[in-house]
């Protein structure tokens, strides 16, 4: 017997010691309960279409948004969102974990059509929900001082791209408005305003390009004016006439004396 059958048999034993003997009740409410469907009778009569092959799906467990996992079956199914029997069905096979047991808590024949299942599994998740932001929540991005323009482009595409349906205007304004007003783009789109946002980006790249410039630049002038290390703090090593070096200076300690080569006949 294995560890496994062991702490089986144990549970089992707790568990009808704590129900006063009516242990055979509860496992069979348990069982019901497991092999019982929240699907009318009809939904679980409906046969597949032939040659169906369950797609792969990622997999809800209940710990993330479950709009997003909604849409994601969606798209998958659909070209059988036509088959309201298989969408339900197929859809239960998507839950594990947490979220499969929920499944199995729902009434015996209680739902009757997907639009009532995606209802009630939307409304079990819905501290998962992601909070969806509006368009006004542009108007609070604004350009770092130390941030250059071309990051602040990409900052801005990435909020407005969580924002569903968002409006042209009020994404060009909100851009203009998070820009310095001594800014030479903030006069640009001052004097010819863009009716898009595709217009802004587009008059803002050369704007970005000159940024870029501008700041390696200025990266390239402060490296140039760094000061030279003395020559007291380098190494020295000068050549002398025999195409040997030697050491003027030595790093940490005294001047060496000079030596110099003797000739054998008189200059």
């Amino acid at each position: 017997m294995c560890v496994e059958d062991v702490e089986k048999l144990v549970n089992d034993r707790l568990r009808y010691m704590k129900t006063g003997g009516n242990f055979e009740d509860s496992l069979r409410k348990e069982m019901d309960q497991v092999n019982s469907t929240p699907f009318t009778l009809d939904i679980e009569q409906a046969a597949h279409p032939k040659r169906f092959i369950t797609p792969s799906f990622k997999h809800f467990k209940g710990d993330f948004d479950p709009e997003s996992h909604l849409k994601h079956f969606k798209s998958i199914m659909i070209f059988y969102k036509a088959n309201e029997a298989l969408m339900w069905k197929v859809f239960a096979m998507t839950l594990q974990g947490a979220a499969q047991d929920w499944f199995h808590t729902l009434p015996s024949g209680s739902i009757s059509s997907f639009k009532e299942l995606a209802y009630v599994f939307i409304k079990e998740y819905t501290s998962y929900r992601t909070i969806k932001k509006n368009p006004d929540h542009l108007f609070n991005l604004q350009k770092k001082d130390d941030e250059s323009l071309r990051d602040y482009i990409k900052r801005f595409k990435a909020e407005t791209a969580n924002i569903i349906g968002c409006d042209d205007r009020i994404a060009s304004s909100a851009f203009k408005r998070g820009l310095p007003i001594e800014c030479e783009m903030y006069r640009e789109l001052t004097i010819s305003p863009c009716q898009t946002l595709v217009e802004v980006f587009a008059t803002a790249e050369p704007y970005a390009l000159w940024d870029d410039d501008r700041t390696a630049a200025k990266k390239a002038t402060k490296q140039d004016d760094q000061p030279v290390e003395p020559a007291s703090q380098r190494n020295d090593m000068i050549k002398d006439k025999d195409g040997g070096k030697r050491e003027l200076h030595p790093q940490g300690g005294a001047p060496t004396t000079e030596s110099y080569t003797k000739f054998t006949i008189p200059i």
